[in-house]
């Protein structure tokens, strides 16, 4: 039995420029992510703030030889931000939450202060799809040990997110004359 947290209004999705509709889970649910197993159901990965979404464009560049700050702004990430329905979501936010899904209080670092895995987060994910869920409120995985962010593993079912405005990397991200200044 999960619990559940009331979320909505304003997330933002780091999308690649090229992608035809950046609001679409239809490629997550081929490819797979933290919440869903590939070949399995749409999910929209979303980001409750821009502080998260930096986050997560960091640790995508954390093994690369290369950083954002290399990339040429007009080809760095956009950030699209939508509105999510007001409503009940699996709640991997809250100490409780955690529990009610047998992972650490510590969440999303396990007992032994590791990430925890895709294989252990994709059968919950599954089972919330399953169960009707509109979603997933989870912590972020990509900020640092003992800093708190939240994410959302949106599931599209009949409805479509809307984009209310998108924004060019260098506007989002800290971009200034070619190189990134990161925002404090």
């Amino acid at each position: 039995m999960s619990e559940h947290v009331r979320r909505g209004g304003r997330y933002v999705r780091v999308a690649d420029p090229g992608w035809d509709d950046p609001l679409d889970g239809t490629y997550a649910g081929r490819r797979g992510g933290r919440w869903n197993p590939p070949g399995s159901f749409p999910v929209v990965y979303l980001n409750a703030t821009e502080t998260v979404a930096r986050a997560n464009v960091d640790k995508q560049f954390a093994t690369l030889p290369y950083g954002p700050q290399d990339l040429n702004p007009a080809e760095g990430p956009l950030l699209v931000e939508t509105e999510v329905p007001t409503t009940d979501y699996v709640d991997l936010v809250t100490d409780a939450g955690c529990a009610a899904l047998r992972l650490a209080a510590t969440y999303p670092y396990d007992a032994v202060g590791t990430i925890t895995t895709w294989a252990v987060c994709q059968p919950i994910g599954q089972r919330a799809w399953t169960d009707g869920e509109r979603g997933i409120a989870c912590r972020s995985a990509a900020l640092p040990r003992g800093t708190r962010g939240e994410e959302l593993a949106y599931y599209p079912r009949e409805d479509r997110l809307p984009s209310t405005r998108v924004r060019a990397f260098a506007e989002w991200y800290g971009v200034e004359d070619g190189l990134i200044a990161r925002p404090a």
